[in-house]
């Protein structure tokens, strides 16, 4: 974990640094190899390796660190199997909490021919050293977590704890898994603390969340500085707080939280793992400090159960230095370290690597220096021991040592736990692999992956206060004032809102729905109504929606319609009421015509039915021209069987009977067709004449935007903006109406007399003001917009998800209609006038009944003349004429298709088909006769 760092001599020490470097290149002119250390025998080990490390001995980390990192490095030098014949030399220095003395610390450890480097804890001696080692090649085993140490910047850098990535992402998940959506973050303003909550903030902003407010404070912060920070976050909305800081100081943090009553109910609070580390150094805690953080949410670095793990605690008491009765989670991982570097070095000895160090030739002291910088030297195989580090692969106390290709742990884990009475108690489990669950990881990694939110579990969490009922996340701002809520001053339609003399001072449909919300909540909302307006004119809801925004009002409440850019700047609820824009316009009564028969169907409708009378009636005396004597005769007479035929299929009164099979076949789909038109004209004429006909000169949106008339519009409405912004309607045509009775006079005058040819308007305001006319007026056209209305609150506020939930519970148990019913007039006029051409029947109702018909005929009609085709190559009209002693092989069996003029097939289909069958009956009979007689015309005899 981090300590906190003097920041102002890490940077002196930086710059001149920074400033000795390009001195010592020009005033270095020797021998860069003279001072390189012999090389070993190819043959032999070296007998001692140096291992540097990095620790403030005196930390909650440090003390848990440096006593696994002794005994590590007895077990490994003890352990035969291993590095056999070189022992481990550790080199611990102690960084005192302190970034300069830390900084100044790891120079002289690299001085040491050290050939790798444990530590350190401090996020900003990290990111400085991470430098130095890049330049002296010396892999750094960090337990620094600042996820913004890179391993593409810092290629000597290799991290042996858990990423903070990934920490804060479980903290997100536990966030979202209770559905808060703020959350404010308490931090050291360190480089640890500043590049964590910085990765918090992505990491929620991916579960639809967000960091309210940033609280930080400096390393060193005095008690009244964290008092007026705890003092300013309490005032905010958000109740749920993330406290990433120290182990070593943290605790104050929760002291001050409880002086001001912040650990009751109401309040969330969740830690990283610097709050385990603490608790876990020791068997017992005080109990005046578990009083402090009872209902405390935290992570702890997940290590599995193993035996490995029991044998290392049962040995702890015994080991060097130990000053601590337990151990957290870094002893853990100081001893898989020295382990993880054992294994390395073995393999790198064993693949021929050597450990010599070179001179830098940019590091050379110039005169009168005292920093010594000629002594660090290049680890000259330090890359290739490197690469055996990162591609290690083996189990330690902490589960599985191999990194992945960011140089991180794989399979980094969390336990969830929440603190309550004398301890801590495990509520689940959190891995990179399947999120939240109440399964160790280890089971999980069995198994195939599932992030799914079904598939997140904990167990129940007993919060602050001791109470098992989920927080819920966030309290009214501005220390329990009372929301102010703004309220349109309606002048036209006050059954939505008006002002009133009763407590509230508002009443209306929008403050029924809002107050029986309001009930339906869990919790009480104080709130106060403020109205909006002068009362002369209906306000700007523009206006209203912005001040809303600027924070001079915390909601809105009333007839908010719920527009696009509206959605981007504040947060709406569920539409309480359903709304879109219509047009009204005058309207007068059609007056019967004497040709209203031809009304019910289209003028389209009547040319394509007056031709399939004929077509069918054509089809029919093809298909029955040869069969029946009725559709025989001179050429006039079948004409006007045809049409005669035709037409009085449309009252069944045809007295010609078919007698093929294909013209009944045609006939009976054609009937068909006749019956379905019949019923629909009937039906459709009887509307006509029955039902009052109403007519206007617009015909909707389309017809009023294109007739350069004069459109009205409500004062306030969003209308106008969207007839001249959307519609590109011309804002000199806009007419505002101020009153009901303006609405009445402009239909009236209309855009002759100085009125308006129609009104748009949104449809709750439209049909109270058709139900107040006696519905002198109606609607025409379609609803051309869908919207809504809405409760207006700022961006993000949880109000406007609590309220939505009410809205639709008041949607389902009926309460919504019942408000509705009691303000709004039920006697509704039509929304739509009745015009004829509404009831006209087109084609596209009866194309398919047509295509079906036409079908029928028209494989009727292939199938007749394949037939006639067929007879024609089998006739001969002059059979008689014919040679009857010319030999039989003599005569072709078929007529060449073109072997009869045009004139004769004409005939032969004109030719009755009993006849055809007659001719053919007879050409078969002459056929075998002479099939009969021998060659020379003499009879065949029988053999």
């Amino acid at each position: 974990m981090e300590v906190y760092s003097q920041r102002k001599r890490v940077l002196l020490l930086l710059v001149s640094w920074i400033m000795l470097l390009p001195l010592a290149v020009l005033g270095g002119s020797g021998n860069n190899t003279a001072n390189a250390t012999a090389p070993l025998s190819p043959s032999s080990r070296p007998k001692v390796v140096n291992i540097g490390a990095l620790f403030t001995a005196k930390s909650v980390i440090g003390r848990s660190a440096e006593p696994a990192l002794v005994a590590a490095i007895g077990d490994v030098n003890s352990d035969s199997s291993i590095l056999r014949g070189t022992k481990l030399n550790l080199i611990f220095q102690d960084t005192n909490c302190s970034g300069f003395v830390g900084t100044v610390d790891a120079l002289q450890l690299m001085e040491k021919e050290v050939v790798a480097a444990i530590g350190p804890q401090s996020s900003g001696i990290a990111h400085v050293i991470s430098h130095v080692v890049n330049e002296l090649q010396v892999p750094l085993l960090s337990f620094a977590t600042d996820p913004t140490l890179s391993s593409l910047q810092y290629l000597y850098f290799l991290r042996t704890v858990p990423n903070d990535h990934f920490q804060m992402y479980a903290i997100a998940d536990v966030v979202d898994y209770f559905g808060w959506k703020e959350v404010i973050a308490i931090f050291v303003d360190d480089d640890n603390g500043r590049n964590g909550i910085s990765m918090l903030g992505d990491a929620l902003a991916k579960k639809r969340a967000k960091l309210t407010y940033k609280a930080a404070f400096s390393p060193g912060a005095s008690s009244s500085e964290i008092d007026d920070l705890l003092i300013s976050v309490n005032l905010m909305e958000a109740r749920v707080y993330v406290v990433h800081v120290n182990p070593d100081t943290g605790l104050s943090i929760f002291s001050k939280a409880k002086n001001l009553g912040m650990m009751t109910s109401g309040y969330v609070w969740i830690t990283t793992d610097w709050l385990p580390s603490f608790l876990d150094s020791s068997d017992s805690v005080n109990p005046e400090t578990m009083d402090l953080i009872q209902g405390v949410v935290a992570l702890r670095h997940h290590t599995p159960d193993s035996d490995q793990k029991k044998m290392f605690a049962s040995r702890w008491k015994n080991f060097k230095g130990v000053e601590i009765p337990s151990f957290n989670s870094y002893a853990l991982y100081s001893y898989d370290t020295i382990w993880l570097l054992a294994r390395a070095l073995d393999l790198f000895f064993k693949d021929g690597g050597k450990t010599t160090f070179s001179d830098d030739p940019r590091l050379r002291d110039t005169n009168g220096s005292a920093l010594h910088l000629s002594s660090m030297k290049v680890f000259d195989q330090g890359q290739k021991l490197l690469q055996i580090l990162i591609g290690m692969n083996f189990t330690g106390l902490t589960g599985q040592i191999q990194f992945d290709s960011e140089k991180n742990l794989v399979h980094p884990a969390y336990d969830v736990l929440n603190i309550g009475g004398t301890g801590t108690r495990t509520v689940g489990y959190w891995s990179n692999y399947s999120g939240l669950s109440v399964v160790t990881p280890e089971i999980i990694y069995s198994k195939p992956p599932n992030t799914s939110t079904s598939a997140q579990h904990l167990y129940n969490v007993i919060w602050p206060g001791e109470t098992v009922t989920r927080p819920r996340g966030w309290v009214f701002p501005h220390n329990g004032k009372p929301l102010r809520i703004a309220v349109p001053y309606r002048v036209t339609f006050k059954e939505f809102v008006h002002k009133d003399k009763g407590p509230s001072g508002v009443k209306g449909y929008c403050i029924d729905v809002f107050e029986a919300a309001i009930d339906l909540l869990s919790y009480p909302v104080p709130h106060v109504y403020i109205l909006y307006g002068d009362g002369k004119r209906n306000p700007s809801f523009k206006n209203l929606v912005n001040d809303v925004v600027t924070n001079k009002y915390d909601a809105a409440v009333g007839d908010v319609t719920i527009t696009t850019n509206r959605t981007r700047i504040v947060g709406f609820t569920q539409p309480y009421m359903e709304s879109g824009l219509v047009v009204v316009a005058p309207i007068k009564e059609l007056k019967s015509s004497p040709w209203a028969f031809l009304q019910p169907f289209t003028l389209q409708m009547w040319c394509v039915t007056g031709v399939f009378f004929l077509f069918v009636g054509t089809v029919v005396w093809i298909l029955e021209h040869r069969h029946n004597p009725e559709f025989r005769g001179p050429p006039r007479q079948q004409l006007v069987t045809v049409f005669w035929f035709s037409f009085s299929t449309m009252f069944f009164a045809h007295r010609e009977n078919t007698m093929s099979t294909l013209g009944r076949l045609v006939l009976i789909f054609w009937l068909f067709v006749v019956l379905i038109i019949n019923s629909s004209y009937t039906a459709s004429l009887t509307s006509i004449l029955t039902v009052r006909q109403l007519s206007s000169g617009i015909q909707g949106i389309d017809s009023l935007i294109s007739s350069n008339d004069p459109i009205g519009v409500q004062d306030g409405s969003f209308a106008y903006n969207y007839l001249i912004e959307e519609l590109g309607v011309l804002e000199s045509r806009i007419r505002i109406l101020k009153t009901e009775d303006e609405y009445v006079s402009a239909l009236e005058k209309g855009p002759q007399g100085g009125g308006v040819a129609g009104i748009v308007d949104e449809l709750p305001y439209v049909e109270l003001f058709l139900a107040n006319s006696k519905c002198v007026f109606r609607t025409v056209g379609r609803e051309f917009t869908k919207g809504g209305w809405g409760f207006a609150f700022q961006r993000d506020s949880p109000l406007s998800d609590a309220l939505s939930v009410a809205i639709l519970q008041l949607s389902e148990n009926g309460d919504l209609q019942r408000i509705h019913d009691k303000w709004l007039s039920n006697n509704g006029c039509s929304s739509q006038n009745n015009q004829a051409d509404d009831t006209q029947l087109s084609l596209k109702s009866f194309w398919g009944l047509f295509l079906i018909c036409a079908v029928a005929c028209f494989l009727a009609l292939v199938a007749f003349f394949c037939r006639v085709y067929c007879q024609f190559r089998r006739y001969d009209p002059e059979p008689e004429e014919q040679d009857i002693s010319e030999p039989e092989s003599v005569r072709p069996s078929r007529r060449p298709l073109g072997s009869l003029s045009f004139k004769g097939l004409i005939d032969f289909v004109d030719t009755r088909e009993s006849k055809i069958k007659e001719i053919l009956k007879r050409k078969s009979i002459d056929s075998k006769r002479h099939q009969g007689q021998s060659p020379d015309g003499q009879p065949s005899s029988p053999v």
